[in-house]
């Protein structure tokens, strides 16, 4: 098994965690003029510092910042990019609408999400990466403190597709989608390059759109912004592996699939197994944290296309719920999909992260803590000290 695997790391979690009060107050505060962008700096990097200290204490041999420099998992890092801009889904047509739905305990959640869809990034020019790059100074106070594997998380490049359609897209600055396709994997392999450079060795993309292709009404809707559900899944897996093509060879490449996470709601239902062969054999990455919490994701028996050299990372506690999760309840899960999958290609995880955003948490930050010192002594478990 190649080193880029990670093959001993059995513990992991998607990367973002709940925002701390005080942390919340001085994002708000810089956005007022009251807190100065310094001030707010050191407050994150105290913040990151004490969950970063969290997860070693709990025995995590992989760490990441929270995603406490966002204020969302995929704006933060698109906005970035030169010409593109966030449009807020009420002002797109149905056709570019998400149905947003009530968590899996049947309740509404809060927050923005209760009321309309994820954003939608417009691609109003060429693109291009900033000097200096988007997260890599971030990436290096992380790695300034980490003792173990730090991970940079970033959203999929198919995120600039996906959620606007050709409709989104410039069509004077891109008449033709395979000259975007192109610019865009070229800002993301820049990044990539400059994340190496700096001494990153574990990238995960965050990849719900081939989770989301899984659902009809979603298949439904890439028929209406002109793309063909049956290829798309073809399409994105290119684009993936162009944008991870050139890293080191001692760099995991990931990749973490769900169907949407914000105050317990979700977008999308649906297995794998419509997009099972695709993803597990031609996406060129090591690892795959699933989305296995609850019947919406499907059962184990797509992990049956995992090949040898890959780990299936199985995303059994929720992030969507603050209810506790029994341990001998995971195991008898991990028995299962043993079924399909050898073991020692398998690990745990959450099955999304803490927090996508500011906002919309369902849990306190202690019960957070609890789930994830659960998924690393489950691992000790199961799988031994490593």
């Amino acid at each position: 098994m190649s080193d880029r695997s990670l093959p001993a790391v059995r513990a992991d979690h998607v990367g973002s965690l709940i925002r701390p009060d005080a942390l919340v107050a001085a994002i708000e505060g810089e956005r007022d003029k009251k807190v100065s962008p310094a001030e707010l700096a050191a407050i994150r990097h105290e913040k990151i510092r004490e969950v970063v200290k969290r997860q070693e204490e709990l025995g995590f041999q992989v760490e990441s910042d929270g995603e406490f420099n966002r204020t969302s998992w995929q704006a933060d890092f698109l906005v970035k990019f030169a010409n593109v801009r966030r449009v807020e889904q009420g002002s797109q047509t149905p056709a570019t609408s998400f149905a947003v739905h009530a968590n899996d305990a049947g309740q509404p959640g809060g927050g923005a999400a209760a009321s309309r869809g994820p954003a939608i990034m417009r691609v109003e020019g060429k693109l291009a990466r900033p000097a200096g790059g988007i997260f890599v100074d971030d990436f290096k106070f992380l790695k300034s403190i980490a003792h173990a594997t730090p991970k940079l998380t970033m959203p999929s490049p198919s995120v600039l597709h996906f959620r606007g359609g050709r409709s989104a897209i410039d069509e004077k600055a891109y008449p033709d989608l395979d000259r975007f396709f192109a610019d865009l994997t070229k800002v993301y392999r820049d990044e990539i390059a400059g994340l190496a450079a700096a001494g990153c060795r574990y990238v995960q993309i965050d990849e719900v759109n081939l989770a989301y292709l899984c659902d009809p009404a979603m298949r439904q809707r890439a028929r209406e912004f002109g793309e063909d559900p049956e290829t798309l899944p073809e399409t994105y897996a290119k684009l993936i592996n162009d944008v991870i093509a050139g890293r080191p060879d001692d760099m995991t490449a990931a990749i973490h699939l769900c169907r949407g996470n914000f105050a317990g709601n979700w977008f999308a239902t649906g297995g794998y197994e419509p997009v099972a062969d695709v993803l597990f054999n031609t996406v060129e990455v090591d690892r795959y944290l699933l989305e296995f919490d609850t019947p919406r994701a499907g059962s184990f028996e797509p992990l049956r296309f995992l090949p040898k050299g890959k780990i299936a990372v199985l995303g059994l506690l929720t992030t969507k719920s603050g209810e506790m999760e029994k341990k001998d309840d995971i195991k008898r899960r991990i028995d299962e999909a043993a079924k399909f999958a050898p073991l020692e290609q398998l690990a745990l995880s959450p099955q999304c992260g803490f927090a996508s955003g500011i906002g919309g948490s369902t849990m306190s930050i202690e019960r957070q803590w609890e789930k994830l010192a659960l998924v690393a002594e489950i691992a000790r478990e199961v799988w031994g000290r490593a």
